[in-house]
């Protein structure tokens, strides 16, 4: 069942080591020692799918269709909505297939005004039609749908939809027939410049990069019994490689996959990404501390993402998006090859 493996998700993110390490630490912003800035005066608000957030910071797509995962959702959500930044739900495949599990998915009571997105595969176009997400988008009170693509965690899921013919069919059809925002979301191994200018071309106007670097669904899958060869573990596009690819292209972009820290938001913002998104350590520190240490570590993110603006003189998240930065190692030898 959809729910026995939505749990099993949450118990391997929870307990097993399946990250990876991103790049971030290739990426060098600017030093300015003169900033002329007020720091109590930084404004880190932005405008996002006609939303205005006070931080550039989505609590990303986690999880669904469970028991466990409708206080996980309610929670977090009710945070976001407090802190005035996004929230996702992970995929609402369960709750379609099953409307006794939409209440698994159901925010809106205790996050009436915050961002909200739903969330469904694109694998699973070949058998939902448009009209089918759209209710299940207008029954949780959804702003915009994040249609994840994800061949790599198909692959290694046991139970994984390898049949991804006509998707390019499929993702216009969606589009044209239905009343919301999609924001294209990869789930950990990013996406490159071709993809990106393919996706534009079909009417996609924002995308989630979720490059490598963060939670490694292959490793997850593995855990769950996956026979994916180990030669694949750490295949993918790292994080800030992805931005790379997608920045000039014409595109939104947010940043996901390996971002920990205020600094990696703020290196995500300078290299393209109108906001970012984080999810299994939101996981992580709720499970650990509650509703509580998810508040505090937004306020770190916030502090860290103040203080790295302040230093490179950014009085707002426009001016940060066009500081000079450095790049090193493997992203730039990457960049130097695109």
């Amino acid at each position: 069942m959809i729910s026995d493996r939505k749990r099993q998700h949450l118990e391997i993110c929870l307990k097993e080591k399946v990250e990876d390490k991103s790049c971030f630490d290739d990426i060098i912003l600017v030093y300015n020692a003169m900033p002329n800035l007020d720091f109590n005066e930084i404004d880190t608000s932005v405008e996002f799918l006609g939303k205005k957030l006070s931080l550039p910071l989505l609590i990303s797509s986690m999880t669904g269709g469970t028991k466990e995962a409708e206080q996980i959702n309610k929670d977090l959500a009710e945070i976001a909505e407090q802190k005035k930044i996004g929230f996702a739900l992970g995929s609402q495949r369960a709750m379609i297939e099953n409307k006794e599990l939409t209440c698994t998915y159901s925010v809106r009571n205790v996050a009436p005004s915050t961002l909200v997105l739903g969330n469904i595969g694109l694998a699973n176009l070949n058998k939902i039609e448009p009209k089918e997400i759209e209710k299940a988008l207008s029954s949780i009170g959804a702003d915009a749908l994040f249609l994840h693509i994800n061949p790599a965690h198909e692959l290694a899921q046991k139970e994984g939809d390898i049949n991804l013919k006509n998707s390019n069919e499929n993702l216009k059809k969606l589009i044209e027939n239905l009343n919301y925002p999609v924001v294209i979301k990869e789930v950990g191994y990013g996406i490159s410049k071709e993809t990106g200018k393919k996706l534009k071309d079909l009417g996609i106007k924002t995308i989630d990069v979720a490059g490598f670097g963060g939670t490694n669904w292959v490793k997850v899958e593995k855990l769950r019994g996956g026979k994916l060869a180990d030669d694949f573990v750490d295949f993918g596009i790292r994080t800030p490689c992805s931005l790379l690819e997608l920045k000039d292209i014409g595109v939104e972009l947010i940043s996901s996959g390996g971002i920990r820290s205020g600094l990696d938001i703020a290196k995500s913002i300078a290299l393209g990404a109108k906001i970012c998104a984080i999810a299994l350590p939101f996981l992580k520190v709720y499970d650990e501390k509650g509703k509580e240490g998810v508040e505090k570590y937004i306020y770190q993110l916030e502090k860290e993402l103040k203080t790295a603006m302040f230093l490179v003189g950014a009085k707002n998240i426009e001016e940060l998006r066009n500081k000079r930065y450095i790049l090193k190692g493997f992203t730039k030898n990457w960049a130097e090859q695109l």
